[in-house]
């Protein structure tokens, strides 16, 4: 090839994104940060509530102690998704085992929703 077509090629050959390109990376980062933002507070409440049950199932020495001292913990901690009386208490080798499970939706578009299932136990 001479030396004019290939400079007359290259002149239009474009490289980066095209407009729509920027419009679909931009709609997935407002999405992605959108859906991050009302994740973060779940996933704070359930440290909150394995540090209560962490604490009921250490301190508590019966059923209703676990509970009582859960919910306690869970209104200093403003825990919402679960209370004592949902969780499930075990005694395992003399050590008291609290079990629960809940589940948080965000509601994405339309019938769409972002489900986490929580299903954990104290150790």
């Amino acid at each position: 090839m001479t030396e004019h077509r290939l400079n007359r090629r290259s002149r239009f050959h474009q490289r980066g994104l095209s407009f729509f390109g920027l419009v679909f990376v931009g709609v997935f980062a407002v999405a992605a940060f959108a859906i991050g933002g009302q994740s973060i507070p779940i996933f704070l409440e359930n440290q909150a509530i394995r540090k209560a049950a962490a604490k009921a199932a250490r301190e508590g020495s019966s059923v209703p102690d676990v509970r009582t001292i859960f919910d306690k913990a869970a209104q200093i901690d403003d825990i919402k998704s679960i209370k004592g009386a949902d969780l499930e208490v075990t005694k395992r080798n003399d050590k008291i085992v609290v079990s629960y499970q809940y589940s948080r939706e965000i509601a994405l578009a339309g019938p769409a929703y972002l489900v986490y299932r929580f299903n954990e136990q104290t150790k």
